[in-house]
């Protein structure tokens, strides 16, 4: 079994690592919250609760971290007690937090010249995904150093995509966001719409999946939505970060993105409105504020 690393038990991270121990792997673990690494690795003989990535680095050939944003990546990275400090030639680094492409191609470069691999690995799938051992990731970095460390995926996730060089697999992730937060923006008005005029929403979202405007997002998302149930599996603070992040991407290459830019408001105007660290279904609640209308389903009190 493999020595590796694991940074940042979040809602996503936690079980992705306990996927990991449960495989057999070694595992050296690092929260910014102690008690998470220490909770996890109790009983465990192949866990190690870690005081710095440093330390985290010191024992593992791979490790992989999943943080919030850029700056968390780059301090646990390359900071004074960074995983580069620790971190012995070959080592490989697999970065699946959503961050920037430019920061990633970065990364890459400033780990290639201390004889450290850098892969960009972000992954979808939200907090059902991660529990269930069945995220998508998207790489980016040297296909072969990919190759090296694939088995170490495959406790975590099911469909691995190979998207080429450094920053790749990131700007395929920030592309399958977009996508996604546009359609959430989509299916808020349009629910709205209807059930202002007196659709039941039910029978809008049922007329939905039997049309050409048939979405997983929605079959997933509305059963939430009509229970009134925001408990958080990918919350609107997360995706509005997101979101920024394509619209910088974009900048950089000379892509208009007008719909994105708007959805970017929009999350900003849910998060003014209090349901930031809500999951992303709740920005629906700033359009049925406006139209002074709930959607919500038959069986909800």
């Amino acid at each position: 079994m493999a020595k590796l690393g694991f940074l940042g038990l979040g809602i996503m991270g936690y079980p992705m690592a306990r996927h990991l121990l449960d495989a057999g792997h070694d595992v050296a673990l690092w929260s910014h919250t102690a008690a998470k690494a220490t909770e996890l690795a109790a009983g465990r003989e192949n866990a190690k609760a870690c005081t710095t990535p440093k330390e985290v680095a010191e024992g593992a050939d791979c490790i992989f971290l999943i943080v919030g944003d850029t700056a968390m990546s780059e301090s646990i990275v390359f900071g004074a007690d960074g995983l580069l400090a620790g971190a012995k030639p070959g080592t490989v680094i697999v970065d699946a937090s959503t961050v920037a492409p430019s920061y990633s191609r970065s990364a890459a470069k400033r780990c290639q010249e201390k004889g450290v691999h850098f892969l960009d690995a972000p992954c979808t799938g939200s907090k059902p995904g991660a529990e269930g051992g069945a995220l998508t990731f998207m790489i980016g970095g040297a296909q072969a150093v990919y190759e090296s460390v694939k088995p170490y995926f495959e406790p975590m996730g099911k469909q691995l995509y190979y998207c080429g060089g450094p920053g790749l697999g990131m700007n395929a992730k920030l592309t399958q966001n977009l996508i996604l937060s546009n359609l959430l923006q989509a299916f808020n008005e349009g629910m709205v719409l209807a059930t202002k005029a007196g659709v039941e929403p039910e029978l809008m979202v049922e007329i939905l999946s039997n049309s050409a405007a048939r979405s997983g997002l929605i079959s997933f998302k509305a059963p939430y939505v009509f229970r009134r149930d925001f408990s958080t599996n990918f919350s609107v603070k997360w995706m509005h970060k997101d979101i920024g992040l394509m619209l910088d991407s974009a900048k950089e290459i000379g892509v208009p993105l007008p719909l994105t830019s708007l959805t970017h408001q929009l999350f900003q105007d849910a998060i003014t409105h209090g349901v930031g660290d809500e999951d992303i279904c709740s920005t629906i609640k700033v359009l049925e504020g406006i139209a002074g209308v709930e959607v919500k389903g038959k069986a909800t009190p």
